[in-house]
């Protein structure tokens, strides 16, 4: 039987399977709904994900995964099992070598966790990629000529900047401010604008719908439901594409500081190639309306969003497959020693 290669882009907020020869073959919400009183896992995916901020006293929906890396070992153990069988089948047949993608700031102990889990969950062999290496080469940029690149993924759960050269990292950053972020921004702007409560579920709609980092030209609007603060009844709102910058301003200056903080960091030989090749954006975070222009008005580098830049990572992730031979086993890809290049 012909083995299978998968990668798995694991991300807070989606995860999503590649298998060699096919593409993008799943791509469901990393959320698992559980049974309070006996453990058991009820819905895994999409499924759970309509359970989020809506379950009875005795069944919790949440996310495995916080800040781009495991929080609940055994949870996330049973949602890669789960959605490496809905993509390729029985494990139990054949084990698969897997390359999973993780955030370059990623530590020893949650690198092991990444590894013991997939190794759990029935892989052969298990590789590691950082986050922002898989988005550039699933952006469709080259990175193994001496050229810099900068990319800018942010995610559900963290934001990795990187400057990318040689086929490797030369400076990078990540930070804990994302996707996630943007929504809990939302939530507090609401509560303390209007005296409304309002679900995570609500908080990335209004986000998608009429979120932004930039005024539009013509403002959007939309209503809303949460709870009153003042009476505890239900209320209708809207929401106003106006409001969004000052409400998600927060968040938005923080992932702004880190890339030009990286920028700072960033050799003198490569920042001309970086005000040549632009800025990349990719990661499902990077489509929050006018960032794009923002970063671009503050470092004076023309900034761009990736073409499928929510599915960049997981490409990437897929197409390192064809490179399994020089990764070595259970470790980073060669970017954290290339660092060195540059910094003798």
């Amino acid at each position: 039987m012909m083995r299978k290669d998968i990668g798995i882009d694991l991300g807070t907020a989606t995860v999503l399977v590649y298998v060699k020869g096919k593409g993008i073959v799943l791509k469901e919400p990393s959320v698992v709904a559980i049974d309070r009183d006996t453990g058991n896992i009820l819905k895994i995916g999409r499924e759970a994900q309509q359970m989020l901020g809506r379950t009875p006293g005795n069944i919790i929906a949440l996310r495995p995964l916080r800040d781009g890396v495991i929080s609940q070992y055994e949870v996330t153990l049973r949602m890669i099992q789960h959605f490496i069988r809905r993509a390729c089948g029985s494990v139990n047949l054949w084990q698969p070598r897997v390359i999973i993608c993780v955030p370059s700031g990623i530590t020893e102990v949650e690198e092991r966790a990444v590894l013991d889990a997939a190794k759990g969950a029935g892989a052969k062999k298990t590789y590691l990629v950082e986050e922002p290496v898989a988005a550039a080469i699933g952006a469709g940029i080259d990175i193994s000529t001496p050229n810099g690149h900068m990319i800018v993924d942010i995610g559900g759960g963290t934001t990795d900047i990187a400057v990318i050269s040689l086929g490797g990292v030369v400076v990078s950053e990540s930070i804990k401010v994302a996707g996630d972020k943007f929504d809990d921004a939302i939530i507090r702007y609401v509560r303390r604008r209007y005296n409304v409560a309002i679900g995570e579920r609500t908080a990335e709609e209004i986000k998608v719908k009429v979120g932004g980092a930039w005024h539009r030209d013509e403002p959007r609007f939309i209503d809303v439901k949460g709870r009153c603060l003042i009476q505890g009844l239900p209320k209708v709102i809207r929401i106003s594409s106006l409001d969004m910058p000052n409400a998600l301003e927060e968040p938005i200056t923080a992932v702004i500081e880190a890339v030009c903080n990286v920028i700072e960091r960033t050799p003198p030989e490569l920042i001309g190639d970086i005000l040549y090749n632009g800025i990349v954006m990719t990661g499902g975070g990077s489509l929050l309306f006018g960032l794009d222009r923002l970063i671009a008005s503050v470092t004076g580098i023309k900034t761009r969003v990736a073409n499928k830049a929510v599915d960049c990572v997981a490409i990437g992730t897929g197409l390192s497959l064809d490179h399994l031979s020089v990764l070595p086993e259970g470790a980073l890809n060669l970017s954290r020693t290339r660092q060195s290049d540059y910094r003798s």
